[in-house]
């Protein structure tokens, strides 16, 4: 059987500046500096332990067009290591790194194999004999709006075809609308696999054969969240295996929590710090957005979360930790208790609402003014008379759920 495994990456951004959060703490902002690269290394690692035949990497492979030193040079180090053990590399930039830009040139090892800026196929064959063809292309400048899938062409002479794309999904998201292109269009090319790139989120287009955005490889933001890395891909003429690898040395969080079982500051306080010891669990660096919801606490203790003094309390350990768990902002949300007294106050309109429900429910000997139910003249033929304490029970029942109604529309 004609066969290949290969890892799949995209959107590396080495050296993100982590724009906005140098408020962090300096041991916290240092690991979020090197978590791009932290990332890629740890892809680097799933691909030599796997024992891979190649890795493709569908864009943005830096952050910026300048391409740092920095960037360059421990991009470079991680290929050397997969020269080593003759893993080669394919390689598109995207609309980050696109060719347009400036930058010092260093010379990446023979094993890095980068598409130029238009659609070009080129050939590999693996140990066991099966032969593939790439097709791919980097950004000649940052702005690509044409339809780039149109140039994408399948050429006879491979066993298995692979389109890498840095583009956007019509229709998708809010990124930016660069090399657009539609599932129809990446089905009717009949290839065996589609690498894209340029989507932070992960998301697979089609299962069969399999359009996949593997995300970014490591979060940058609050929006940004969960787990980020690549795939790990067995291709064959009948069909694929994927497997999300995860590679992120800090993840992001948005968490909320149901604070209602919680009746003093120490009681919310205790909630959040098991909250926190749970998500060290991870071993990783993890940065929480917390949301506290159904909070009943007393006036005074309120105060002590508006000031900002638990969130303090709760970032107060985090910086010497490994695994850190950085609460980066809390929200809290008070549970309104609302009352029909309260709903009176509102508006005279509620004021009225609840006198004609008063109305209704002191009206007990009379059951068609009370329940309308019993003024149908063919209804009432099957209905029992109700008893004064029934027809009170329901009148409060049916208070209660305006009162609820009221409170959901309010809220």
């Amino acid at each position: 059987m004609k066969r290949v495994t290969f890892i799949h990456a995209a959107d590396l951004h080495l050296d993100s500046p982590m724009a906005g959060l140098k408020s962090l703490p300096q041991a916290i902002f240092k690991k979020l500096q090197e978590s791009t690269f932290a990332a890629f290394s740890k892809i680097v690692d799933a691909a030599i332990i796997n024992a891979v035949d190649f890795v493709i990497l569908a864009g943005d492979l830096f952050d910026g067009e300048d391409r740092s030193i920095r960037a360059q040079t421990r991009f470079r180090k991680e290929m050397e290591r997969l020269a080593e053990r003759g893993i080669p590399v394919f390689a598109v930039h995207g609309n980050h790194d696109h060719m347009e830009g400036q930058w010092v040139h260093m010379p990446m090892p023979d094993n890095v194999r980068i598409f130029s800026h238009e659609v070009e196929v080129m050939k590999h064959t693996v140990e066991n004999g099966t032969s593939v063809h790439l097709y791919g292309f980097s950004y000649p400048r940052r702005h690509v709006l044409e339809r780039m899938i149109d140039r994408y062409t399948r050429k006879a002479g491979a066993d298995l075809h692979i389109g890498i794309l840095h583009g956007h999904f019509e229709g998708s998201s809010e990124h930016d609308k660069y090399a657009p292109f539609r599932l129809k269009d990446l089905i009717e090319k009949n290839f065996d696999y589609w690498a894209l790139g340029h989507i932070h989120k992960r998301e697979v287009l089609n299962e069969q054969p399999p359009a996949i955005y593997p995300g970014n490889i490591q979060g940058r933001n609050r929006k940004e969240t969960g787990p980020k890395g690549c795939y790990l891909v067995e291709l064959t003429e009948t069909g694929a295996k994927t497997e999300f690898l995860e590679a992120s040395a800090v993840i992001w969080e948005e968490v909320r929590v149901n604070a209602s079982n919680a009746d003093s500051f120490h009681d919310l306080f205790e909630m959040c710090k098991r909250l926190i010891e749970d998500k060290r669990q991870n071993t990783k660096g993890t940065i929480v957005s917390l949301t506290l919801n159904n909070v009943t606490l007393s006036g005074h203790e309120m105060k002590s979360i508006a000031n900002g003094e638990m969130l303090d309390a709760l970032q107060e350990e985090e910086t010497e930790e490994e695994a850190f768990v950085w609460v980066s902002n809390l929200a809290v949300n008070e549970k309104r208790i609302w009352s029909k007294e309260k709903l009176v106050k509102e508006s005279d309109f509620f004021s009225e609402l609840f006198k004609t429900a008063e109305q209704i429910a002191d009206n007990a000997d009379n059951n068609e003014s009370s329940l309308p139910l019993y003024g149908h003249p063919l209804a009432r033929k099957y209905l029992e008379e109700l008893q004064d304490d029934e027809k009170r029970r329901l009148a409060g029942e049916a208070e209660a759920l305006l009162i609820d109604l009221l409170y959901k529309e309010h809220a």
